[in-house]
């Protein structure tokens, strides 16, 4: 059963099975993807505790060699429901098990959902609950639907800078960079922006994105903790995906300790790490 939350005229649904957001509606519009699986079958899946590919799905921790597939196993865990409001809820999984086979800590990972006036707001809080540093990325992953022609769309970057994104090769971060082709901080979208897979950014200045149709401003994604981003569509899809990142996918010569990695959290026993991003229909 989904969990629905709402205020005034907006509406969220989350899927338990992985706490996964799959509606967000103002009035009767739809602005999240539909999950058609034959472009891509999920919405908004949460990455944890990676983001992006593990070279060869492999990480050590204290010199133990540990698999992990990309983007993490949360997306894939049922959540439970923790306290819901009307307008708010509380997702939570918590480690097993099961999870310290590819993942060797005790953890709580909570997902917030708050329906605003605005849109909708998602914070993250990751709980060191074991008695050694813990190490972990953290992502997001949300696609938004993009009625009618997908070249109507333009993407339009909060700090006017060059915008450099970093090619992925075999799923790992190469050192191949593009620059695209921002004017006035806006990038039109096309989908031949995307034969090379995702747009890495890894030195990003902006902490906020605009989906303008038409020069008429359509969606607002804000990720002020966030460092990193990614931006991904499949090639003739009717969605582009907004990804704010801690963490990023491997080089083909990765540091092998989850320590060491780019991007990576290191917690405390017993200390808490908070970080969200939020979505402003326009």
């Amino acid at each position: 059963m989904s969990v629905k939350i709402s205020y005034a005229n907006i509406t969220a649904s989350i899927n338990p099975q992985g706490a996964e957001l799959f509606s967000l509606k103002q009035s009767e519009t739809e602005y999240m993807w539909e999950g058609n699986p034959e472009f891509w079958g999920k919405h908004s899946p949460v990455l944890f505790p990676i983001v992006g590919t593990l070279k060869d799905n492999k990480y050590n921790v204290n010199e133990v060699e540990y698999n992990l597939p990309r983007h993490g196993f949360a997306r894939d865990n049922e959540f439970t429901v923790k306290h819901q409001e009307e307008n708010k809820v509380v997702f939570s999984l918590t480690s097993s098990d099961k999870t310290k086979q590819v993942y060797p800590f005790d953890f709580e990972l909570e997902l917030i959902y708050t329906v605003t006036e605005k849109g909708l707001t998602l914070e993250y809080v990751i709980s060191n609950n074991g008695s050694e540093t813990m190490p972990f990325c953290i992502g997001a992953h949300p696609a938004f639907a993009l009625p009618g022609n997908f070249e109507d769309y333009s993407l339009v970057f909060e700090q006017d800078e060059p915008i450099v994104s970093v090619q992925l090769v075999n799923d790992l971060l190469s050192d191949i960079t593009t620059e695209l082709p921002v004017h006035n901080k806006t990038l039109p979208l096309q989908h031949g922006l995307f034969a090379n897979d995702a747009l890495i950014f890894t030195n990003l200045k902006s902490r906020g994105i605009t989906i303008t149709k038409n020069d008429t401003d359509y969606l607002k994604v804000t990720f002020p903790k966030f460092p990193h981003l990614g931006i991904w569509t499949k090639p003739g899809a009717p969605f582009i995906c907004i990804e704010p990142w801690q963490g990023y996918s491997d080089s083909n010569s990765p540091t092998k300790s989850f320590y060491d990695k780019p991007g990576v959290i290191t917690l405390d026993p017993g200390t808490k790490y908070s970080t969200g991003f939020e979505v402003e229909i326009c």
